[in-house]
């Protein structure tokens, strides 16, 4: 099965479609291609109980867990929506993305 293109980058602002945390939003902290995931900041937050070590004192910590990119969607700039997005080549050769919604460019 072949990979398909992703058009998300690390510091988008996202919504989510699908879950738990459905309608919320934020922003991409960290992309995990391999696994076509990624962390959202305050996003699919877990519980993890650590035990005291040399690096750090022990106890129950909150961290983001990575979410998977099908159920992500970009930020319309214009209005704030999900969108997909599209790429399109400009008259200088250089290619942007853009929201399909509202064709508004997305600041990269």
């Amino acid at each position: 099965m072949s990979n398909p293109k992703i058009k998300l980058k690390k510091g988008d602002k996202v919504v989510v479609l699908a879950g738990k945390d459905k309608g919320q939003r934020g922003e991409i902290l960290k992309m995990l291609r391999p696994k076509n995931k990624a962390i959202v900041q305050g996003i699919n937050m877990v519980k993890r109980h650590t035990a005291p070590s040399q690096a750090g004192a022990g106890g129950i910590i909150s961290k983001e867990m990575p979410i998977h990119l099908s159920n992500l969607a970009i930020e319309d700039p214009k209005d704030g929506k999900p969108t997909r997005i599209g790429i399109r080549t400009l008259k200088d050769g250089t290619r942007e993305r853009f929201a399909r919604r509202s064709g508004e460019a997305i600041n990269d």
